[in-house]
């Protein structure tokens, strides 16, 4: 297990064919002055959007509630700030605010664009515009202000690695013929993506998936070709396609450096569905290197585990689901006494 565990981490390597495009970050400039437009709107037809984001750890406690940075990288070489995001401290689920002021990122503030919401076991998230929430009783005249669903991730069950690469699914709205996205203002009774999703309900939405890496019999890891874009091994890694064009990237993530990420996304992605996705696979990632250091390392059922499925840690709650090759002898303290060394992380 432990093998398989370190050949995906390890996996991911740099190629030469990912970034092609017609365009490179030919954006006008007078397009960029409108910030709180221009990361809604999705990217022009033939460019390729390039963006770096930054992770910053600093202070008492950014290690557990980071600060992202997505920057436009412009072909000059200069670089443009667009977004960024932090984790809400008191949410029972992971819980990020995203402005495109990097000095308030609050609900109230004037820059909030949108939030990304995590299901209770951090498998399924949800991005949502800086609309209201019709479920806190709108009043009629408010009810065109309800906010709207702009993207959904999907995370199966193997999200740890242990028994391959990660697979995700992302589900955005639909695309009109004259290339404007499709509304999906939800009212408090209404099915969102992830509901549409869950039927098979997919009229007027777009289903992507990250795509298949490679197993590399010489290097005895799973590859991808990020056309040198990507130049550090991860988990985080990752390329974005639809199942009738594998070789049209919509998006691709990689480490370029510790706290340093690329995220490049064309048509139909904007820059908010983008990040709002990059900051998925970062929450994700975060709970699987605790498991990863800790559960693999000290074991305390020895060898009465067969695999862990998930485990979701963070300041408010714990939820551990396990297969087991056994039962316990002693089950209530066994299992506390494992819930007890996650707290210590």
């Amino acid at each position: 297990m432990k093998k398989l565990l370190f050949v995906i981490t390890s996996s991911m390597e740099e190629g030469g064919d990912a970034s092609k495009s017609n365009s490179s970050n030919g954006i006008p400039g007078d397009m960029l002055e409108d910030l709180s437009s221009f990361v809604v709107e999705p990217a022009p037809q033939g460019s390729l959007l390039k963006c770096r984001i930054t992770r910053d750890r600093k202070g008492m406690d950014r290690g557990l509630f980071p600060t992202y940075y997505l920057h436009l990288e412009k072909e000059d070489g200069k670089r443009v700030f667009l977004l960024a995001a932090r984790k809400r401290k008191k949410s029972t689920t992971s819980n990020y605010l995203i402005s495109t002021d990097p000095t308030d990122l609050s609900r109230s503030g004037d820059s909030f664009m949108g939030k990304l919401r995590s299901n209770l076991l951090g498998t399924q998230f949800t991005l949502f515009d800086c609309g209201a929430n019709p479920r806190k009783g709108l009043a009629a005249s408010d009810r065109n202000n309800a906010r709207q669903e702009l993207a959904a991730v999907i995370y199966e069950t193997n999200v740890l690695g242990f028994k391959g690469p990660r697979k995700m699914t992302i589900v955005l709205p639909g695309m009109t013929v004259d290339n404007h996205r499709v509304d999906m203002q939800i009212d408090a009774d209404g099915d969102g993506l992830l509901e549409r999703w869950k039927v098979n309900n997919m009229e007027h939405l777009i289903q992507l998936h990250n795509k298949t890496p490679v197993w590399n019999e010489e290097t005895q890891s799973y590859v991808l070709n990020f056309g040198g874009r990507v130049t550090h091994a991860s988990v985080k890694n990752f390329q974005v396609v639809h199942d009738n064009d594998v070789d049209y990237i919509v998006m691709q993530f990689g480490r370029v450096a510790e706290d340093v990420f690329t995220m490049d996304f064309r048509f139909p992605m904007c820059a908010l569905q983008a990040f709002g996705i990059a900051l998925s696979i970062s929450d994700v990632s975060l709970i699987y290197r605790r498991l990863r250091l800790n559960f693999m390392d000290a074991n305390p059922f020895g060898d009465t585990i067969k695999l862990s499925q998930f485990v979701n840690y963070d300041t408010h709650h714990i939820f551990v689901c396990i297969e087991l090759s056994s039962y316990f002898k002693n089950p209530c303290f066994q299992f506390f006494k494992f819930v007890r060394q996650l707290t210590d992380f």
